[in-house]
């Protein structure tokens, strides 16, 4: 598995419309077949604030995924939404295993 954090600091006045369109694309995710879990998070001390969990099943489906349709639509619209540029960490699995993950 590969696991991506992506962490997305939004203008306040945007945060309905981020997580409009971020409920949208992460819909549009769980249908890839290399597509395992993509969560949207919006921190509770401060709701500009938000990590989406993605699990991929191999290190070429975060690719695979940036060239969909509902990915593309999705970096369009939040573009101007953002209050910083958004960073992006990668994770090995470690538990539980891989086999878990179904």
């Amino acid at each position: 598995m590969h696991v991506a954090l992506i962490n997305i600091q939004v203008k306040i006045e945007s945060v309905e419309a981020f997580k409009q369109v971020s409920l949208e694309n992460a819909a549009g995710s769980l249908k890839e077949p290399g597509v395992v879990r993509f969560d949207v998070l919006q921190q509770k001390d401060d709701p500009t604030r938000f990590v989406l969990y993605e699990v991929y099943r191999t290190a070429d489906d975060p690719a695979r995924h940036r060239e969909t349709a509902h990915y593309k639509a999705w970096n369009e619209a939040v573009a101007d939404l953002m209050a910083e540029p958004r960073s992006r960490a990668s994770y090995a699995n470690v538990f539980p295993g891989d086999e878990a993950w179904g």
